[in-house]
């Protein structure tokens, strides 16, 4: 059977998909604690979705 690789998120180097790797997706511990810093200091962020316009929609119901 073939083994599954991923790239590291955080290095991109070429990883071994298994339980025998106790990092991954990351390939080292350096790696997963690098990317979890990122996460505590806020570089990574979720986009805020984008509310509707309340102005417009007021105008709309004006009209009406």
């Amino acid at each position: 059977m073939k083994q599954r690789t991923v790239n590291c998120p955080q290095c991109g180097k070429s990883v071994i998909w298994n339980q025998a790797n106790r990092f991954r997706p990351f390939c080292s511990e350096r790696c997963k604690t690098m990317d979890l810093a990122h996460w505590a200091q806020e570089s990574y962020r979720f986009p805020e979705p984008e509310l509707p316009d309340t102005e417009h929609e007021e105008n709309v119901k004006d009209r009406n």
